[in-house]
């Protein structure tokens, strides 16, 4: 067994892009872990689109034996960590698995939004904070001043505040030296009663999901009869082990470790991230605090491109669903866009992950619809329903209330964007709270915006009016009341269900007036007329007509009387009339594609 006094566990949180991947791999070069030839960018990240985007998706645990100046060794356990806000209750189960953690700030950027978010997360569960500014070889760095705002916020002397550049690797082995210091080993005792908390999973074709556990007390091994807590299910472990970069096969897991735990299980459903692993019989009375139920935020319906690829994207979400659970699917009909999915996701980010693998993974061509969140509706005879379609909402008859979901946002700009950000916020409909100076040139602002605002182009919009130097974070805080009406587009008196949406009534008239406009742009013209209209309910508040194309049927007659050029007039007219009732528009795929882009 060894030594929980020579363990230590600690992750590394920072905001995107202030070199949290870069530090591991100084890290994992430093200690040996990775032989120098075998050494590449972001070594932890095994996806291509992480490579690609700079970011970390999934977490990668990975163990390092260090040895220190007074000639001891230990076992460092690294929980490298998702720095994105969608990913904010795995970051959360991942900091529950560690003593410590090492807060890393860009030395030219300073402290952003999802600094202080995973700051306020490490001091919830009480890790000891190593606080490192990076990149401090930059010409545009500014240590002195990052030092002192960070020095504000933990409480800290900025003097005591390590700097390093991990591209180059200096300031990297005071880094590993302070953790020895600063973070105190792991408790638990080898004796008591099984408790070893599931901080993330993930599945091998060959094996099954795989655990990944951090072991609290007691001791777990291959031939063990465990149950999880909040699953229930029970299951004979068939391997356990620690990670290097891939995994390693050990005899046993005791108090401090992290490692692996195969035990047969089918599908990462049935493993929840924040789970307890426990013996079957005599084990923990309680479980590790803080497991919650991961809900999707945002919906959007999925559909394969060519008709027959149903059966193909069918299959690849559940392949991707083995390997992330929090996303969910569900099969649904549109009569515009045929069979598909409607899918659930923890935020945009996640979203666009998912589409993205789904094309690059499993070669499949799909179109989105406009991205909806959960609505909770309260009918008249006061029975309360939760709907992410606009599809589904009851009509207006049976519609008592609708209530939309409200985010805390949390954005940090420097001064001289104020103004631009406080007008976006309040076209978002967004309602200001708090706004303090982190320092005189920087403020962080304090909103609480409805999601369906936040989840079409707000960040976008955000970063292009601050000139890319605002940085934001959001969270779920309530369910809302407000005045929300089913904006639906008829073409030609039938609704098309795709280009329906739920929207705030104040808004509703001009993005009516937006999609007809478009609308009318991209369907090609017919020989009749084409009314696109927008409706709530059965009132039409904005319309747009696409004329038809006409034959001259009056060019053969010369002269004569004008009731013959009338007779044929009128001729065409009622063929026309006719045409439009057998008539199908055929709606070209660019005008989903342009509406549901929403830009």
């Amino acid at each position: 067994m060894q030594d929980p006094k020579l363990i230590r566990n600690f992750c590394i949180i920072a905001h995107i892009d202030h070199g949290k991947s870069t530090l591991a791999d100084r890290f994992l070069e430093l200690t040996g872990t990775v032989a120098k030839d075998r050494m590449q960018d972001q070594i932890l990240d095994d996806m291509d689109l992480e490579r690609e985007r700079g970011i970390t998706i999934k977490s990668h645990p990975v163990r390092m034996n260090y040895h220190a100046l007074d000639g001891t060794d230990y076992c460092f356990n690294l929980i490298d960590t998702p720095g994105h806000v969608d990913f904010s209750y795995e970051v959360s189960r991942s900091l529950a698995a560690c003593e410590g953690a090492v807060l890393v700030v860009d030395a030219s950027q300073g402290i952003e939004a999802q600094t202080l978010t995973n700051t306020y997360l490490a001091l919830e569960n009480n890790l000891e904070i190593i606080p490192v500014l990076n990149k401090v070889d930059l010409p545009s760095a500014h240590p002195d001043d990052v030092a002192k705002q960070v020095g504000d916020l933990l409480g800290v002397e900025p003097a005591s505040i390590l700097h390093c550049s991990a591209k180059s690797g200096l300031g990297a082995d005071a880094i590993l030296e302070r953790i020895v210091v600063a973070i105190p080993p792991p408790a638990g005792f080898a004796d008591k009663p099984l408790k070893a908390l599931v901080f993330d999973s993930k599945f091998d074709a060959f094996r099954g999901a795989v655990a990944y556990v951090r072991v609290f007390d007691g001791r777990i091994k291959a031939r063990d009869m465990v149950r999880f807590f909040i699953s229930g299910s029970e299951h004979e472990v068939m391997e356990v082990g620690y990670f290097r970069l891939g995994r390693t096969v050990e005899d046993e897991l005791t108090p401090g470790q992290v490692g692996y735990v195969i035990a047969n299980i089918k599908a990462v459903s049935e493993l929840k991230i924040g789970d307890t692993i426990t013996s079957k019989t005599g084990g923990a009375d309680s479980p590790v605090a803080g497991y919650k139920d991961v809900k999707p935020m945002v919906f959007s319906g999925i559909y394969p491109v060519d008709k027959d690829d149903y059966e193909n994207l069918r299959s690849s979400l559940e392949k991707l669903t083995l390997n992330d659970s929090s996303l969910t699917y569900v099969p649904e009909t549109s009569e515009a866009l045929g069979f598909g999915f409607r899918a659930g996701f923890l935020g945009l980010l996640h979203m666009e992950v998912v589409q993205e693998r789904l094309f690059r993974e499993y070669n499949v061509n799909i179109i989105t619809t406009v991205p909806n969140v959960r609505y909770k509706i309260l009918t008249r005879n006061k029975e309360e329903l939760y709907i992410e379609s606009p599809a589904k909402l009851p009509p207006p008859n049976y519609l008592e209330s609708v209530s939309e979901p409200i985010d805390k946002v949390q954005i940090i700009t420097p001064t001289a964007f104020v103004g631009a950000i406080m007008k976006l916020c309040e076209e978002k409909r967004g309602v200001m709270g708090t706004m303090e100076y982190l320092e005189p040139t920087r403020v962080c602002m304090n909103y609480k915006i409805p999601l369906s605002e936040i989840i079409i182009d707000f960040f976008d919009t955000l970063k292009s009016i601050s000139k890319g130097y605002a940085s934001m974070d959001y969270e779920f805080d309530s369910f809302q009341e407000n005045d929300l009406v089913k904006l639906d587009i008829l073409i030609n008196g039938a609704p098309v269900d795709a280009f329906s949406t739920i929207i705030h009534k104040e808004k509703s008239y001009s993005y009516g007036q937006m999609i007809t406009s478009k609308l009318k742009e991209l369907i090609p013209r017919q020989q009749y007329e084409v009314a696109i209209q927008a409706a709530i309910g059965g009132r039409i508040i904005a319309r747009t007509t696409v004329k038809a194309y006409r034959k001259d049927v009056t060019s053969k007659c010369y002269g004569g009387d004008i009731t013959r050029k009338r007779k044929l007039l009128e001729k065409q007219k009622e063929g026309k009339k006719r045409m439009k009732q057998v008539g199908n528009v055929e709606i070209p795929q660019e005008a989903f594609l342009a509406v549901l882009s929403r830009e």
